[in-house]
Formats: C-alpha cells, sequence, structure tokens
C-alpha cells in the first residue's frame, strides 16, 4: 500500500469508509448493478445495506418504503398493500430485482423481489 493511499484511508470519513465498503459488497453479488448506474425503465438488480424502513400510506393504502444503499447511491424501495414484511429492517443487506422508475428525481423499484443476505458480521 502506498503513502498516497494509506493518507487517503487515514483523513476518510466514516461516510468514505462506509461507501467503500458497501461497494465492495455489492460488487461481490453477482449480477447486480450499482445503484448509480440504475436506468429509469429498465430492470434493474441490487445488492445494498436498508438504511431505513417506514409504513407510509400513499393515497389510503398501506405501504412498506425502504431506503437501499450499495456505496454509490440510494435505491428507494416500495412495497404497496403491505404493513410490514419479515427481516425487512434497517441494517439488513438484500438483494432486489425489479422496474427502475424515476419518482420526484429518486431511483425507485415498486414491489422489487428481494433476497435476504447474511447481517453484517454473520
Amino acid at each position: 500500500m502506498g503513502l498516497r493511499s494509506t493518507l487517503a484511508e487515514v483523513l476518510a470519513s466514516n461516510d468514505e469508509r462506509e461507501a467503500v465498503q458497501e461497494r465492495a459488497a455489492a460488487a461481490r453479488s453477482t449480477g447486480c448493478t450499482a445503484v448509480d448506474r440504475l436506468e429509469s425503465r429498465r430492470r434493474g438488480s441490487v445488492a445494498g445495506i436498508l438504511r431505513s424502513v417506514v409504513l407510509r400510506p400513499r393515497e389510503g393504502v398501506p405501504t412498506v418504503e425502504a431506503e437501499l444503499y450499495d456505496g454509490s447511491g440510494v435505491l428507494d424501495l416500495v412495497w404497496l398493500g403491505r404493513r410490514s414484511i419479515a427481516g425487512i429492517e434497517p441494517g439488513r443487506r438484500l438483494r432486489v430485482e425489479g422496474m427502475v422508475s424515476d419518482v420526484q428525481g429518486r431511483r425507485t423499484i415498486f414491489n422489487p423481489r428481494y433476497e435476504l443476505r447474511p447481517l453484517p458480521g454473520e
């Protein structure tokens, strides 16, 4: 490891270190695309960690909304007609797949297929 990379690692913020770790974890998931490379109106597959999960009604319909972070960006996940989903909780690693939409400038997948991954440290 060179002096420059050692210095960069020492000076990196916790957020920068977390982003590097998440990008590395996502890169190990075969067939996945980085969030910052997803295209609207195309199917995408992403691996990352859930940062937040909330129950938020949309037009009177119960909805579980989650924010998936992969180190390159954030992807909103929305499950319509659900009040909760077993295993979908902050800190959980997930691999999701579905049609990517642009909702108010944010990449979003509605009712994604998902696969729970081991929690960090498992």
